[in-house]
């Protein structure tokens, strides 16, 4: 059964987007936070989680750019599915995170 590139690259930017409005726009320490020096530690949390979502875009744009690996269906689909899982372990990494911090 053949998945259309569509679905994984939905599935990343949405990821993407849950992480880098956790990160980014608030949503984290709005979350996890009601001290100033809870989202200072929550900082050291999103750096973590940051290792994982840079290999996520990187994964997801070398699939895309690199025309070798986006015209082999089995190497497009290994290196989404990469980034889809690599995309959960950074929002793992943060939401662990953000009660420990607390």
């Amino acid at each position: 059964m053949r998945i259309s590139p569509v679905i994984p690259t939905v599935a990343n930017l949405l990821l993407a987007v849950l992480w880098g409005f956790s990160v980014f726009a608030g949503w984290g320490p709005e979350a996890f936070c009601s001290d100033p020096g809870c989202a200072a530690r929550l900082d050291g949390v999103a750096r973590a989680s940051a290792l994982f979502a840079v290999i996520a875009a990187c994964c997801t744009a070398g699939a895309w750019l690199v025309l070798r690996i986006r015209g082999d269906e089995n190497r497009f689909t290994a290196l989404m599915t990469t980034a889809v899982i690599t995309w959960v372990i950074a929002e793992s990494v943060f939401f662990a995170g953000g009660p420990i911090v607390r």
